[in-house]
């Protein structure tokens, strides 16, 4: 697919989610995945196109086939589950994608959860290039509450530093609430996501200010710029610096991931996504809050709109997974063609 090279309007396609799905499980196996990874990832690629994640949609296909394609990630790993603890899991994912090691290991998760009230999930040896609240979101349709945590390659730089050490770090969140879809936002510690900067340079445009700086440490609007030698800035300053510190720590210290500084792709020309780790926290409000957390979510959000809030997180998405299941999935013409050829190899 040609996602990183400049584009003109063409015409669109409508596809079902079903087909969607299966046109990318095609993909990835035809390029070196197992059926069961090229299953997981399909879907969680093909959910984030339905919601109108575009930057972690069908644009990052080429960055997976190319990765692929270089040795630098196994795409037939079987992730290895260990039980730790009462409340703690952990996962080796055999150098292979992080989803498929969260699916080895969540039906443990859960039970754990359920049963201590709380329990942690670490994967460790694994490449996350995707978004992270397809992630979370299952734990709140279940009435458990989840935060995730994933560090990724060097791209920001500190607070007050003059070099590029952190990735985007995101942080993920989902809780259940009555009378609606669950709460659920995905944020880069960054001040904007790394594949929003590669869109905005595709589409030739301008970023807002602040949002990275040059090669010369110069700040920047121009996307070309931040990815030709420049880096991302965190978000908020001193206080984005010190959460994406603290997403470093826990998705890779305490994992026994490597940090986002730490891994060298050179001797694997096109790899692209990043090899570090993941932690997930799930509870059970259960054990604490009875059967009323759901219905306090939603006063939570009774009270936010009537103070005024007209969106809140995750709404948009909600909107567009709507539309998309009522009317198909909105594609550029031209990448569905794309996507076709590479199915068929």
């Amino acid at each position: 697919m040609s996602a990183q090279s400049p584009t003109v309007a063409t015409a669109c396609a409508s596809i079902r989610f079903a087909e969607l799905e299966e046109l990318l499980h095609q993909v990835f196996v035809r390029h070196g995945t197992s059926a069961q990874v090229a299953a997981i990832l399909a879907h969680n690629c093909a959910s984030a196109e339905r919601d109108g994640a575009h930057s972690h949609g069908i644009f990052r296909i080429p960055g997976y086939l190319s990765t692929l394609a270089s040795g630098w990630v196994n795409g037939t790993a079987v992730p290895s589950v260990t039980d730790v603890a009462s409340g703690f899991v952990r996962v080796d994912a055999g150098n292979g994608f992080a989803q498929p090691a969260l699916a080895a290991a969540r039906p443990l998760l859960v039970e754990k959860a359920r049963s201590a009230g709380i329990a942690l999930l670490a994967i460790h040896n694994s490449h996350h290039f995707a978004a992270l609240w397809p992630d979370v979101e299952p734990f709140a349709e279940e009435g458990l509450v989840a935060l995730s945590v994933v560090n990724s390659m060097t791209c920001v730089v500190p607070h007050g530093a003059d070099r590029p050490l952190f990735g985007t770090n995101p942080i993920a969140f989902a809780a259940p609430r009555a009378d609606g879809a669950p709460i659920v936002f995905d944020l880069a510690t960054s001040a904007i996501a790394h594949g929003d900067v590669q869109i905005a340079a595709r589409k030739g445009e301008r970023l807002p200010p602040g949002m990275g700086v040059d090669s010369l440490g110069q700040p920047t609007q121009d996307p070309k710029a931040i990815l030709e030698g420049g880096a991302l800035l965190p978000f908020g300053g001193h206080k984005g610096s010190a959460l994406s510190m603290m997403v470093e720590l826990l998705a890779a210290a305490l994992t026994g991931g490597n940090f986002s500084f730490e891994f060298d792709w050179t001797d694997h020309p096109g790899a692209r996504t990043p090899w570090t780790g993941q932690l997930l926290i799930v509870i059970d409000p259960s054990k604490t809050a009875g059967q009323s957390f759901a219905q306090r979510s939603q006063e939570l959000v009774r009270q936010m709109h009537a103070a005024g809030l007209r969106r809140l997180p995750g709404d948009r998405r909600h909107r567009t997974r709507a539309k998309s299941q009522e009317t198909g999935i909105e594609l550029d013409a031209q990448a569905l063609r794309e996507l076709r050829a590479l199915a068929a190899g």
